[in-house]
């Protein structure tokens, strides 16, 4: 049983360590440019915090040279350039991508563990393999992914 719970905590880690570089894949830009906005796409999650520290999230509508307007549940918002301290937008959800791989690296652990089992039977292998596996897309799915990412952010 002692050999069980080294595999556990062995995948978990590899199945953690694989998928901790995929937050890594988009460097922060210079957020201090109101520029940045014009990349924002008409009906984009977005939120906004103004100088007081008051916040809204609706949905994109356009930019002006000074101003954003975005479309709360109250109707259309402008926002001038002046107040706002801080425009982000919610990220796409990659929970789903990073599950799918954890499911490959914990199934490839099971299945090299099993393996390396002195008798080999097709039973241990045939536990290994789906354990890590469920266990590796547990890991997966629970990585933070597609949270806000500031667009903007006043000096």
């Amino acid at each position: 049983m002692n050999g069980m719970k080294w595999i556990f905590a062995l995948g978990l880690l590899l199945g953690l360590f694989a998928a901790l570089p995929l937050g890594a894949a988009n460097p922060p830009n210079s957020a201090a440019n109101w520029d940045n906005l014009k990349t924002l796409a008409p009906g984009e999650k977005t939120g906004i915090v103004l100088n007081g520290k008051k916040s809204y999230d609706g949905k994109f509508q356009s930019l002006a040279e000074n101003a954003i307007v975005v479309r709360l549940a109250a109707g259309g918002q402008t926002f001038t350039r002046d107040s706002v301290l801080r425009v982000s937008t919610k990220g796409q959800s990659h929970r789903l991508r990073n599950a799918v791989i954890g499911v490959a690296v914990g199934a490839g652990i099971g299945a090299g563990a099993g393996a390396a089992q002195s008798d080999n039977d097709a039973y241990v292998f045939a536990y290994y393999v789906p354990f890590l596996a469920v266990v590796g897309a547990l890991g997966g799915a629970v990585i933070p992914s597609g949270g806000w990412h500031d667009v903007y952010r006043a000096r």
